[in-house]
């Protein structure tokens, strides 16, 4: 798989974000997960900057821990300060990265704004397709 190594994050990752702020709600965030079919929504602060992450792993802790409706924040179950990727980064070590940390996400930021997402399901799509597969 050669092929891998010259291609860069831009290609693989989804631009299409849903982001919510460090005092949402955990159920309205819960709610853009299941309204948008993802797994994960971005943490930005009031000028757009990343500041975290939460993922649908995440609401294991946050069922385990509180209590329904409790009014807990997503800045209590979010990932601070995640690793994050550049559009230009190389995806083979990014695919690295992710399972050195057993990450499924990681935000692709343009200084610290994000401006996609690379997921393990976006390696899976273009493993499987056939563009990937050419000689």
């Amino acid at each position: 798989m050669d092929e891998i190594e010259d291609v860069f994050v831009a290609r693989l990752m989804s631009t299409d974000l849903h982001t919510v702020t460090p005092d949402t709600l955990v159920e309205d965030a819960a709610a853009v997960l299941l309204e948008n079919d993802i797994s994960s929504v971005l943490v930005v602060d009031g000028d757009g900057d990343l500041v975290g992450i939460l993922t649908s792993t995440d609401f294991v802790d946050i069922v385990a821990k509180s209590q329904p409706k409790a009014e807990t924040t997503v800045e209590r179950y979010m990932t601070a300060d995640p690793i994050t990727a550049g559009a230009q980064d190389d995806v083979s070590a990014v695919a690295a990265t992710m399972l050195e940390h057993g990450f499924h996400h990681v935000p692709v930021v343009d200084g610290d704004a994000p401006i996609g997402i690379i997921t393990t399901s976006d390696f899976a799509a273009y493993v499987s397709s056939p563009e990937s597969v050419s000689a």
